[in-house]
């Protein structure tokens, strides 16, 4: 059974850093990407970031481009987001999901974890 689950959500202020995890199981590792998505109250899910786990190849929402980092420990089986210089409209529930490849509507997903950002 795969199993997702994230930590490292809280409160911060702007500007701030919070680095999720994602710790992942039941599925091979290496051969899924792990993806980060967010969903602020009233709006729909978007994705903020992918990494794919056998090359490393990541993928980033142009909204947190140069502020949010993705690193896989393939070892621990688990991928981590770092977000710097956090903003009011970084404030959501962050997920993180497993798929083959990196897809909006990617298969398996975590539980969530809050973050919120204030200003």
């Amino acid at each position: 059974e795969v199993q997702l689950v994230e930590s490292g959500g809280g409160l911060v202020q702007a500007g701030g850093s919070l680095r999720l995890s994602c710790a992942a199981s039941g599925f091979t590792f290496d051969d899924y990407a792990i993806g980060w998505f967010r969903q602020a109250p009233g709006k729909e899910r978007e994705g903020v970031s992918c990494i794919s786990s056998s090359d490393g190849s990541t993928y980033y929402a142009d909204s947190v481009k140069g502020r949010f980092t993705i690193s896989s420990d393939n070892a621990k089986n688990t991928v981590y987001l770092q977000m710097n210089s956090l903003k009011p409209e970084d404030t959501a529930v962050y997920y993180c999901a497993a798929d083959v490849v990196c897809v909006a509507g990617m298969r398996s997903w975590g539980q969530g974890t809050q973050v919120t950002v204030s200003s």
